[in-house]
């Protein structure tokens, strides 16, 4: 048992201790101030931008008279989740928007790291700055510009692949935007033809900046090319494949409007497997103008994705501490 001396003892220690740490923090902020007044424009952005928005959190839970405003309208508690996950649609939609991402994340990730990996090798700058462009152009493409590329490809009357390839093959042509049994394949592709140039780029920066004494010390030991990479190359790239895959996996329950939409023009006969939650909502909000049904699905959405983010990251921690975001 402690003594009163030696409560009051430890009470003065930690008052020190505080007093210290307080005058510590106070001579930073002094020193630092400059800096921390760069930070205020950045810090008001990103309020203005991404906190004060969530207000609008409150219009998932409204039945929304735009007489009585936001703040007017009744509430009706739960109404709008339940009108999302009844509907017969509700399950189809779901799992759309799983499984397509799941495969975006699973195919941009390998070709990316193999595309940044071979990157790596070209020893010609001239070579590696034109293919490093040539893959980076299609991520700056919009969604129209992507969705006239598909069209002039696979247009059943005009199209590429049905006038020329399929001729030349001697085949009859495919009205491919007639076939949802195409799409699940069409879809992947065209999403890492548009995307995979970025990640490439990020992997390869991550690559470059690996130490080259690590490859120096696996020559000297005999060590091949295959043995650096999988040896030295992709553990030290790890911490990056992680980061870049918890992010991805924070917006798993979101799926890419534009592909979805716009690649597809929004052709009815592919609902069955091109219908997503975010194309869902749009039709729903154009033809009955329902916002609050919108908000819902929109909250659905960012909730999982946290959750998601979280457990995923958690699993990383107790696999390995240091590759967690967080």
């Amino acid at each position: 048992m402690k003594t009163e001396s030696m409560m009051s003892a430890d009470a003065a220690v930690t008052k020190a201790g505080a007093s210290v740490s307080s005058r510590v923090g106070f001579r930073n902020l002094k020193r630092f101030r400059m800096l921390y007044l760069m930070m205020i424009p950045t810090i008001v952005l990103v309020i203005i931008n991404n906190y004060l928005p969530m207000f609008g959190v409150i219009i998932a839970f409204k039945k929304i008279n735009y007489e009585q405003g936001i703040l007017g309208s009744p509430w009706i508690g739960f109404e709008n989740f339940r009108f999302l996950f009844e509907t017969t649609d509700a399950w189809n939609i779901t799992r759309n928007t799983l499984l397509y991402n799941v495969v975006f994340i699973l195919t941009n990730l390998v070709i990316a790291v193999a595309f940044a990996l071979a990157l790596n090798e070209i020893r010609s700058r001239i070579l590696a700055k034109f293919f490093q462009s040539a893959m980076f152009l299609p991520y700056f493409l919009s969604a129209v510009v992507i969705s006239y590329l598909v069209f002039a490809m696979l247009g059943e009357e005009n199209g590429f692949v049905n006038n020329v390839l399929f001729k030349w093959l001697g085949l009859d042509p495919v009205s491919w935007y007639a076939k949802p049994e195409a799409w699940p394949i069409l879809l992947p592709i065209i999403n890492a033809w548009k995307n995979v140039g970025y990640f490439s780029v990020v992997y390869l920066a991550a690559v470059v900046g690996i130490d080259e004494e690590y490859y120096e010390a696996a020559l000297i030991d005999g060590a091949s090319k295959w043995k650096q990479m999988t040896s030295i190359t992709l553990p030290l790239l790890m911490p990056v494949i992680i980061i870049m895959t918890l992010m991805q996996i924070g917006r798993i329950f979101y799926a890419d409007f534009g592909l979805f939409f716009q690649v597809t023009l929004d052709t009815g006969a592919l609902y069955s497997t091109t219908n997503v939650i975010d194309t869902y909502v749009y039709r729903s909000f154009m033809v009955m103008g329902d916002i609050g049904m919108s908000s819902a699905a929109g909250l659905y959405q960012s909730v999982v994705g946290l959750l998601l983010v979280f457990i995923s990251n958690y699993v990383v921690k107790k696999i390995n501490s240091d590759n967690a975001l967080f």
